[in-house]
C-alpha cells in the first residue's frame, strides 16, 4: 500500500502543479527492474479519458481481478510472483480501444549459493589461515556490467565490506575475519538500474577451514597393499579418501575408500583388491568435519606384487611325430606370468611315466627359464609335472598327460574355422565319450603357442596378428587324460590387401603400347585380386583406364597420339582393398616400327634385284666383247656327207653350243642349200658319232671296206694323230682322215648298220672352230 501511495503521489503531483483542467495519460514506474519471483503493483493515469481501462502482457489480455480502480484517474495492477524476464506491459482505454501508454518491467536474480573457505599459502605446514576466499551463482540475462561486494558482519565487528568484485568469486586476506566468532556473509549485485543483495549466509570459522594437503606412503605385498596418511593436524578428528587407479590406463575409473581417522597424525588403510604385477597410482585428501576437502596428495605409483589366487597356472603341451627311434620330442608350455613382476620364479619340469617300470627314457628334473620346455618321451603314456616356485617357496603346480602313439582315445569330428573381422570362429562336433573340457591351441609360426580351455563346442579366437594363417587344434580333456587332437585346415585372420605391383612396358610404337604388370606378396593372407584397372593419359589431356580381369597381367593401349610421352600406372583390386603400382612413364614414335621394316624389306629387294641385273648385263656385256675369233691354226678339215646320204649311220655330231648365238655356227655351201636332217642314233641311244658305216654304190657293188673313224671335236695335240692337207702345203688348217688311229680312239664298239646309198655326193668341206673342239673335248 505504501507503494501505491507513493505512486499515486507521484501521478499527482504534476497534475495539482499544472491546474485542474490539464488532461494527463501515463503508466508509471517507467521500466522498472524487478527482483525474479517478486509483486509489483504498476498506475495507470486514466485523466485523459473517461470510462474503463484493461491491461495487456506482451500483448496479451490481463485478468481484471487483477486491476483496481482508485480513483477516476488512476487505475493499479498487482503483479504477483513475476517471473518474466523481460515483458512490455500497456494500458488501454475500454471505449476508445486505445493506448494510454507502457512500460517494460525486466528483472533480475539476486546472488545466491555463497561458499567461504579459510585456507593456506604453505602447503607443507599447519599454521593460521591466509586466505578467506567467498564463491557465488549469479545469472544475469542479458548480461551486463555487475559490480559484486562481499559484506562481513560479526557480532563484535559490526557489518563492513571485506572485497570487491566483476566476478562470481572474491578472495583477500584472513586478518580481516575473526576466527573465534560466528560470521554472516551477504553479496551484493549493483549494476546501472538496480541492485539486490544476496540471502545472509552464516559459518562458523572450523566449519570453513581447509585442511594442508596430507602425504601418503603405499608398500606393496603379495596379498594386500598397506596405505600411510600422514596429516599436520592432530587435534581433531578428520575424514579421508584414498584414490587409487591403474597408471597404465588412463580411462579406468578411480577407487574411493574413505577412512576415517581418530586423533592423532597417522592414519592407514589396508587395500585387498587389485591387480598382480600392475602399476597404480594413489592420493589421498582429507577435511575436518563438515569442512571442505583438502588438496589431494602428491600422486605416488607402485608396483604390485603377484598375488597367488590371481594367478592360476594352466599347464598344457604339444607332441610331435615319433623319430627314428621312437623317441618324441614334447614342447610343454604353460601360462606365463606377467613379465612386469619382478620377482623371482622358477620353472621346474618332471617326466614321469604314467604306469610303473617303464624304461628307455632318464626322467630327471629340469629347470626351465621362460614359458616352454622341451622334454622326450618314448612311445608310451607320460605324464608331465610343472613346478613354479617363488623365493624358493612353491606358488603353484600343475600337470598334463601325454598319450601314447598308438592309444586309441576319442577326438573331436567336423571341425569348422571361419573369419569375422579379425577374430576366427571354431565349431566341431563332441567325442563320443564324455569330456570334462576342450583344449584349443593356435599359432601362426610354429614357435609361439596359444590355447584357451572351453567346455562348450565352439569358441572365437581374438586378438590375433593381423594377415597371419594360423594353425588350429582341438583336443578333448578327461578327467586325468586328453584325447587325441585334430587340426583343422590352415585359415587366415584377416585377408589383407593384394600383394606389391610391379609394372613394366613390354612394347611401344607409334599408336599403341603393350605394357604388362606383375603382383607379389609378401603375406601369406593377400587377398585375390579380382580385376586389374590400368589408368594412362597425358599432363594435358584427361586420363582414361581400362579395366581387364583377375586373371590378365598385360594389355594393348591403343589410339594413342603420336611422339607423346604418357604416364600410366596399375591398380590391383581384391575384395578385402587395392593396392596401386608406382608410376611409369613411356614415349610413343613418330613413326611405326613395322612401316620402317617393311619400307627397309622392300628397299633391300628392290635394291638386291637392280645389283643383280646390273651384274647379269655386265657378264654378257663382257661375253660380248671377248667373244673367241676361230684361229685358223688350231682348226681341223674334215669330210661332211650330203644331206642326202644321211639315212645311215652319220660320222659326226651336230656341233651345238648352248650359250652359242646363231652367228657362231659354221655353214657350209652344202648346208646352206639343203637343210640338215636328224641325226641317226646308235644302237646304244647315243648319237651316231660313235658309230661306223659302210658306204655301198648301187652300181658299181659294194666298195671295198674302209672304216671312216668318226671325227673328234677336240683339238688333236697328240704327235701321234696324222693329218694330211687337203687344200695347198701352207694351208692353216688340218685334215683328218678317216683311216687314221681308228682302234685307238674309238671308245665303245657296236654293230654297224648298213646304210644304202642311191648316188655318190661329194664329200663336203667343214670348218671347226675352236671353242666346238673345246666343248667336245669337255664332253
Amino acid at each position: 500500500m505504501s507503494l501505491f501511495i507513493a505512486l499515486f503521489i507521484l501521478a499527482a503531483t504534476p497534475s495539482m502543479c499544472q491546474g485542474q483542467h490539464e488532461n494527463n495519460c501515463k503508466v508509471v514506474p517507467e521500466d522498472p527492474y524487478i527482483e525474479v519471483g517478486s509483486d509489483t503493483e504498476i498506475v495507470c493515469q486514466t485523466s485523459c479519458v473517461s470510462g474503463k481501462v484493461f491491461w495487456t502482457l506482451n500483448g496479451r489480455r490481463i485478468d481484471e481481478s487483477q486491476s483496481s480502480t482508485v480513483s477516476s484517474s488512476h487505475a493499479v495492477l498487482t503483479l504477483r510472483n513475476f517471473t518474466h524476464q523481460r515483458a512490455t506491459l500497456e494500458c488501454w482505454s475500454a471505449n476508445t480501444q486505445l493506448v494510454l501508454g507502457g512500460t517494460t518491467i525486466q528483472t533480475y536474480l539476486k546472488p545466491s549459493n555463497i561458499s567461504c573457505i579459510l585456507d593456506h599459502e604453505d602447503q607443507s605446514e599447519e599454521s593460521s589461515p591466509d586466505w578467506f576466499t567467498c564463491n557465488w551463482q549469479h545469472q544475469v540475462d542479458p548480461p551486463q556490467k555487475i559490480n559484486y561486494t562481499v559484506l562481513y558482519e560479526s557480532p563484535k565487528t559490526g557489518q563492513a565490506k571485506i572485497c570487491k568484485s566483476q566476478r562470481t568469486n572474491c578472495r583477500t586476506t584472513a586478518d580481516k575475519i575473526s576466527f573465534l566468532d560466528d560470521m554472516t556473509i551477504t553479496v551484493r549485485a549493483e549494476a546501472d538500474t538496480w541492485k539486490a543483495d544476496s540471502d545472509p549466509r552464516e559459518f562458523e570459522p572450523p566449519h570453513i577451514l581447509k585442511m594442508i594437503r596430507p602425504q601418503l606412503r603405499v608398500t606393496p605385498f603379495s596379498d594386500h597393499v598397506f596405505v600411510v596418511v600422514y596429516r599436520s593436524t592432530s587435534s581433531e578428528k578428520c575424514r579421508c579418501e584414498v584414490r587409487y587407479s591403474k597408471a597404465a590406463d588412463e580411462g579406468a575409473p578411480s577407487v574411493l575408500r574413505h577412512k576415517n581417522l581418530s586423533e592423532g597424525n597417522l592414519g592407514t588403510d589396508t587395500i585387498e583388491k587389485w591387480d598382480s604385477c600392475s602399476n597404480y597410482t594413489f592420493s589421498v585428501r582429507c577435511a575436518l568435519y563438515n569442512a571442505p576437502w583438502s588438496d589431494w596428495s602428491e600422486n605416488e605409483t607402485v608396483l604390485t606384487k603377484l598375488n597367488k589366487r590371481d594367478f592360476k597356472l594352466r599347464l598344457w603341451r604339444k607332441v610331435a611325430e615319433p623319430e627314428g627311434n621312437g623317441v618324441r620330442k614334447v614342447q610343454a608350455m604353460w601360462t606365463e606370468i606377467p613379465s612386469t613382476c619382478q620377482d623371482t620364479f622358477t620353472y621346474k619340469i618332471k617326466v614321469t611315466p604314467y604306469k610303473e617300470h617303464m624304461v628307455g627314457v632318464d626322467y630327471t628334473d629340469a629347470l626351465c627359464d621362460s614359458s616352454t620346455c622341451d622334454v622326450y618321451v618314448n612311445q608310451d603314456a607320460h605324464r608331465i609335472q610343472l613346478t613354479v616356485l617363488h623365493n624358493e617357496t612353491l606358488l603353484v603346480e600343475d600337470s598334463v598327460y601325454v598319450p601314447t602313439a598308438r592309444e586309441s582315445l576319442p577326438r573331436v569330428t567336423d571341425l569348422q574355422t571361419s573369419t569375422l573381422e579379425g577374430i576366427i570362429l571354431v565349431s566341431w562336433k563332441a567325442s563320443v565319450e564324455p569330456v570334462t573340457g576342450y583344449m584349443i591351441d593356435w599359432t601362426h609360426d610354429g614357435n609361439q603357442y596359444y590355447w584357451k580351455e572351453s567346455n562348450y563346442t565352439n569358441t572365437t579366437l581374438s586378438d590375433l596378428d593381423k594377415q597371419q594363417p594360423y594353425n588350429i587344434t582341438v583336443t578333448p580333456l578327461f578327467d586325468d587324460k586328453t584325447g587325441h587332437g585334430t587340426q583343422a585346415l590352415q585359415i587366415c585372420s584377416r585377408v589383407g590387401d593384394p600383394g606389391n605391383v610391379t609394372i613394366q612396358v613390354q612394347v611401344v610404337n607409334a599408336k599403341s603400347a603393350l605394357v604388362s604388370w606383375n603382383v607379389k606378396s609378401q603375406e601369406a593372407c593377400s587377398g585375390v585380386v579380382v580385376n586389374y584397372t590400368v589408368f594412362y593419359g597425358t599432363q594435358k589431356e584427361p586420363q582414361l583406364n581400362v579395366t581387364v580381369d583377375g586373371t590378365k597381367q598385360f594389355i594393348s593401349l591403343t589410339n594413342l597420339n603420336r611422339d607423346t610421352e604418357y604416364s600410366f600406372l596399375v591398380t590391383a583390386t581384391a575384395v578385402t582393398g587395392t593396392t596401386t603400382s608406382r608410376e611409369a612413364f613411356f614415349k610413343t614414335k613418330r613413326f611405326d616400327p613395322q612401316l620402317i621394316t617393311a619400307v627397309g624389306v622392300c628397299g633391300s629387294i628392290v635394291i638386291t634385284l637392280v645389283l643383280s641385273l646390273g651384274v647379269c648385263c655386265a657378264v654378257q656385256w663382257k661375253k660380248f666383247k671377248e667373244k673367241p675369233v676361230p684361229n685358223p691354226a688350231f682348226s681341223s678339215l674334215a669330210v661332211w656327207p650330203a644331206p642326202s646320204h644321211q639315212e645311215g649311220t652319220f660320222p659326226f655330231q651336230p656341233f651345238s653350243n648352248p650359250s652359242e648365238s646363231v652367228c657362231d655356227r659354221v655353214y657350209t655351201e652344202e648346208t646352206r642349200q639343203t637343210p640338215p636332217s636328224p641325226l641317226a642314233t646308235g644302237c646304244d641311244g647315243n648319237p651316231a658319232c660313235d658309230q661306223t658305216g659302210e658306204y655301198v654304190d648301187p652300181d658299181t657293188g659294194p666298195a671295198p671296206v674302209d672304216p671312216v673313224e668318226p671325227v673328234e671335236t677336240q683339238h688333236l695335240s697328240s704327235p701321234d694323230d696324222s693329218t694330211a692337207l687337203l687344200l695347198s702345203e701352207n694351208s692353216p688348217y688340218r685334215s683328218q682322215t678317216s683311216a687314221e688311229n681308228s682302234a685307238s680312239r674309238s671308245n665303245k664298239q657296236c654293230r654297224h648298220v648298213p646304210v644304202k646309198q642311191t648316188e655318190k655326193i661329194a664329200p663336203v668341206t667343214v670348218y671347226i672352230t675352236l671353242d666346238m673342239l673345246q666343248q667336245g673335248q669337255g664332253r
